[in-house]
């Protein structure tokens, strides 16, 4: 598989970011008012992100020779976790950006304001946890094998 890329990502977020604000306006325009993000989502990406780097630092210490065994389906697994967490959090962060692009015009109604600062912070969290995802993707990465006179092999 290969490592994510940041542009891709970005290009998600952005697209998710555009139809989600294009969709919000459009519900509330109908008097349909959806919530923005609550802190237990918050929490939830964090405790996410946090379990995206553990699983990655065990195949990083096996990868530095800290670690004598790892299976290698574990870490497999892993890399695809890691970029699951990239997309994600692209995603999600799209989505909380949309949110607080919608209720931007209302920061003068508290609720709309309590709204604004939970998704705000709900969209740093979520691309902590695609910048989590990103990270343990480098983590994952295999060095390339050497020859048996100790010079690295070219691929072509």
């Amino acid at each position: 598989m290969r490592r994510t890329r940041v542009r891709t990502l970005a290009l998600v977020a952005v697209a998710v970011a555009a139809a989600g604000f294009g969709l919000l306006r459009l519900l509330e325009s109908r008097g349909v008012y959806v919530p923005g993000a609550a802190w237990a989502e918050v929490v939830a990406i964090l405790l996410l992100a946090a379990l995206v780097l553990w699983a990655g630092w065990s195949v990083r210490s096996y990868l530095r020779g800290d670690k004598p065994d790892l299976d290698a389906l574990r870490a497999a697994r892993t890399f695809a976790m890691a970029k699951a967490a990239a997309y994600t959090g692209a995603l999600l962060a799209g989505r909380y950006v949309a949110h607080v692009l919608v209720v931007l015009p209302q920061l003068d109604v508290e609720a709309r304001r309590d709204q604004a600062i939970t998704s705000g912070v709900a969209a740093v969290v979520s691309i902590g946890l695609t910048v989590a995802g990103l990270v343990v993707e480098k983590f994952c990465e295999i060095p390339p094998p050497e020859d048996d006179d100790g010079t690295d092999v070219v691929r072509t």
